[in-house]
């Protein structure tokens, strides 16, 4: 029998990674889901030097790390009073660990900066790393919550069945309205009167069979669409999201970091102002 899979939630004390948990925990209620705090201690790899200082109690880096993990646990009983909640300490770099946790999981769930054991030496550092690596869904939690706003997905030529699919699941479970954005990139000067008919008309079929399928996912729930014309296609949807729950993206696309993450994803995840999720799915990531 398969194992029931987990919403994964990395914390390191910060304030974002405790946003993440509480996000993480409540979104895990709302589908039944169990959530797995996690935090990585990376002092053994600095230090052999983990147990308590002689004669002083609750001392020692060991400790410190577990009551690190304690307090992540107790955010998430309080956001999701009843859920299934569940911890784990490890030991080592924590985009290598939560990354190989992945492939059994429904999402993880990281704050956008990090400190201490995320050693968060620049924004997203390992935000960037595991949107380029895991093997589930990336939900990257910022302070700026918008609770109140709709989920946003952006979709490409092929549709983005994925992202549309993760963006349906997200919004259901929230009861929030979903809006579908598709951007018509055009190079910078392009001259609009001189639009091709057929492109303005493939790009609106686009956006059509995603809502239609959006639809078909999320029943009950508000669904928009919105075509955009824009010579960066990470500026269109950062122009319509500024108050969304949740901004959903595939992690493939054109631009300069092929093969890890798209460059869509990346200027996204940098500029967005709330919480953005990179739909990952083993080797179907980006799709």
């Amino acid at each position: 029998m398969q194992e029931p899979r987990s919403i994964v939630a990395g914390y390191d004390g910060s304030a974002e990674a405790a946003e993440a948990v509480r996000w993480a925990a409540q979104h895990a209620y709302r589908r039944g889901l169990a959530v797995h705090v996690v935090h990585c201690s990376i002092w053994p790899l600095l230090t052999r030097h983990l147990g308590p200082v002689p004669g002083v109690s609750d001392s020692g880096l060991e400790r410190s790390a577990e009551s690190i993990l304690e307090e992540g646990l107790a955010h998430a009983k309080a956001a999701a009073p009843g859920a299934d909640v569940e911890s784990t300490l490890l030991h080592g770099l924590p985009a290598q660990h939560l990354a190989g946790i992945s492939a059994r999981q429904e999402m993880l769930v990281v704050g956008g900066r990090g400190l201490g054991g995320f050693l968060g030496l620049v924004v997203g550092s390992v935000s960037l790393e595991l949107a380029a690596t895991a093997s589930c869904p990336v939900a990257v939690i910022r302070s700026d919550l918008h609770p109140d706003g709709p989920v946003v997905v952006g979709v490409d030529e092929s549709g983005s069945p994925t992202a549309l699919k993760d963006a349906c699941t997200l919004a259901s479970a929230s009861r929030a309205d979903l809006t579908v954005v598709h951007v018509r990139h055009t190079p910078a000067g392009y001259r609009r009167f001189r639009d091709n008919p057929e492109a303005l008309a493939a790009a609106e079929d686009v956006l059509r069979t995603a809502l239609n399928s959006a639809r078909i996912h999320a029943p009950g729930i508000r669904v928009e669409g919105t075509l955009l014309t824009d010579s960066s296609i990470a500026h269109g949807i950062l122009d319509v999201s500024g108050d969304a729950a949740m901004v959903v993206l595939g992690s493939k696309g054109r631009g300069l970091v092929k093969e890890t993450i798209g460059s869509t994803a990346h200027a996204v995840l940098h500029h967005a102002r709330g919480p953005v999720l990179v739909s990952r799915h083993g080797s179907n990531n980006g799709r």
